[in-house]
């Protein structure tokens, strides 16, 4: 919350902090181990794979989820970035640990660079051009950290993404 101090009439002014959880519209289906994109607005959510293995993408805007084009590899505990109009999703699990990397164009999954060390369990975080994913499992708890350049941002948003000079 706020606090204020009002030097006309000498007295505190407090406004509180009210945060919760409100009900968002249902899943279409139901996901276990699936990613989700982490720079989108609330209203351009994308949800992708899950288990068992799947190729499954939800697309969210604010209200409610409806269907988006199929991941080209069905896996689950994979990691997710970006927008519904720009995604990129990451690892997983399908029969072994994969270093599958998938773009998404709001409309179809394409190939994307792999990751160098295959995981799932994996976190995700930034944009298709300019992504992060971290930590997860090859089999037994990892550390890694990997960057990927998708090719297709300015560097202006490469520059911004990382937090400028």
């Amino acid at each position: 919350g706020d606090i204020w101090y009002n030097t006309n009439t000498q007295t505190l002014k407090i406004v509180p902090l009210i945060i919760s959880w409100a009900a968002g519209g249902n899943l279409n289906n139901d996901h276990e181990n699936w990613a989700s994109s982490t720079a989108a607005p609330q209203s351009a959510v994308i949800g992708v794979g899950g288990a068992p293995p799947g190729l499954l993408t939800e697309e969210y805007n604010g209200t409610a989820w409806s269907s988006g084009g199929n991941l080209g590899t069905a896996r689950y505990g994979l990691a997710g970035a970006g927008t519904q109009s720009a995604g990129l999703c990451m690892g997983g699990y399908i029969s072994a640990v994969s270093a599958i990397t998938e773009q998404y164009n709001g409309t179809a999954w394409a190939s994307g660079g792999n990751l160098a060390t295959a995981r799932y369990l994996l976190a995700g975080a930034g944009t298709q051009s300019v992504g992060l994913c971290m930590g997860g499992s090859t089999g037994s708890v990892s550390n890694i950290t990997e960057e990927y350049t998708g090719g297709t941002g300015s560097y202006d948003e490469l520059f911004n993404a990382v937090g400028g000079l």
